[in-house]
């Protein structure tokens, strides 16, 4: 559960800001209409890669206050005549909406930004604003959007930046379609492009992460096996490069094993990934947190999981190095595995105050998995009813993908035993 807001806007030196000559001094303190309105107007004048990025920084950083802003952007774009925002306001409103979890907002704005990259016949814009657009709807699980602006994306004619990017969208096509349960479609498209260059690895693993999504584990499996293969024995690769595609594609391996019940295999790539990079948090979670799951190796899965949580407060730090240590905010899933380890050790009053921390933990915290195992640990203290409310809290926020659906059927069987 980790904040898929574009890399870019977390990544941007803060220090820059103090040089950027920003036209809008910060996100809306509360403020009358017609000031408001100013200020949005402003965003026309914001010009240059750097103000653009610096803009969308301040705006993301007050949610509630730029929520407001965009309510009245979006009354001005579709009310005024003319419609009084240009390509770089459009762009800036739409990339906050991403930011401050606005879907909505951000897709009207990207579609105004689209209609003035046409207007302006920039195909860098239009690449831009389509781009980014696949990607926030994809993102936000609005899979048919995403995969219908692909379709439309790689039916434009246009410069060499159009034709550049179309692979990528393709491929972003046929995760839509796995996502949307198109499997035999998506299939249809990656081996066609498979059978025009059979060494591309890069295709290979598309079709494994196809074959995961259809459940087809072995398959998937033995997918990634062949793609590591390729990797390491190819010549045309740099060292660094193959370091970097093989830990990616062992993280795969080790979720397809997982899902599919192989925690051997899962773990023993996951033991590979520590042995290259010990303190990376995510590995020691995961490994800890299947073993969790299985009840397996508990008190060395419980070490592993603290440790996860200690080199992500360590990271949070050298990131940040003014925060103070009662500041740093937990991870959401690191603080699930962790109350997950003390519900298999049968502590569950220690188990139930790392789950609340964990549903606390923002919107990463707002997940189907967390609060049923938060039902699952009041029950075993006896808090029936509390149980029965974090489990309607899960079911609440199950989405509609096969796993989630099954996920909320076993729950509800939950609920419904429990309320008799």
């Amino acid at each position: 559960m980790v904040d898929k807001s574009p890399k870019w806007i977390t990544q941007f030196p803060l220090a820059m800001l103090l040089l950027i000559p920003l036209v809008v001094s910060a996100a809306p303190a509360p403020d009358n209409d017609a000031k408001l309105r100013q200020r949005i107007l402003a965003l026309n004048n914001v010009t240059g890669s750097d103000p653009i990025k610096g803009q969308i920084l301040l705006l993301t950083d007050d949610a509630a206050g730029t929520k407001k802003m965009l309510a009245m952007a979006l009354k001005m774009a579709k009310e005024e005549k003319p419609q009084p925002l240009n390509y770089n306001a459009c762009y800036i409103l739409a990339m906050a909406g991403w930011g401050v979890k606005d879907p909505d907002a951000s897709a009207f704005f990207y579609r105004q930004c689209i209609v003035e990259a046409r207007q302006l016949q920039s195909d860098f814009k239009l690449v831009q604003a389509m781009g980014d657009l696949i990607d926030m709807l994809y993102e936000n699980k609005r899979y048919e959007e995403s995969e219908k602006l692909c379709q439309e994306f790689l039916e434009l004619r246009g410069e060499d930046i159009v034709d550049r990017l179309k692979p990528l969208v393709l491929e972003q096509r046929i995760h839509a379609l796995a996502k949307m349960g198109k499997y035999e479609e998506a299939m249809k498209i990656v081996d066609n492009l498979i059978k025009k260059d059979p060494t591309n690895f890069l295709l290979i693993a598309v079709k494994g992460t196809v074959m995961r999504e259809a459940e087809r584990y072995d398959e998937a499996a033995k997918l990634f096996e062949d793609v590591i293969a390729k990797i390491e024995s190819s010549t045309d690769l740099k060292e660094e490069e193959k370091q970097a595609y093989t830990r990616r594609y062992h993280y795969f391996l080790s979720n397809i094993y997982s899902s599919s019940d192989q925690v051997d295999k899962a773990a023993e790539h996951l033991k590979a990934l520590l042995k290259a990079a010990p303190n990376n948090a995510t590995f020691n979670n995961d490994l800890g947190y299947i073993w969790a799951d299985h009840d397996m190796n508990l008190d060395e899965a419980e070490k592993l999981i603290r440790k996860a949580l200690e080199e992500d407060r360590k990271k949070t730090k050298q990131e940040n190095p003014e925060i103070k240590p009662e500041e740093i905010k937990d991870n959401a899933a690191f603080l699930d595995s962790m109350g997950w380890v003390l519900y298999k050790k049968k502590k569950y009053t220690e188990a139930r105050k790392y789950l609340i921390e964990a549903t606390q933990a923002g919107e990463e915290g707002q997940h189907l998995e967390i609060y049923d195992h938060l039902g699952d640990a009041n029950l075993a203290l006896g808090n029936k009813a509390e149980a029965i409310a974090a489990w309607k809290k899960a079911v609440e926020l199950g989405g509609s993908e096969k796993r989630d659906k099954q996920r909320k059927a076993a729950i509800e069987k939950k609920i419904k035993d429990n309320e008799k």
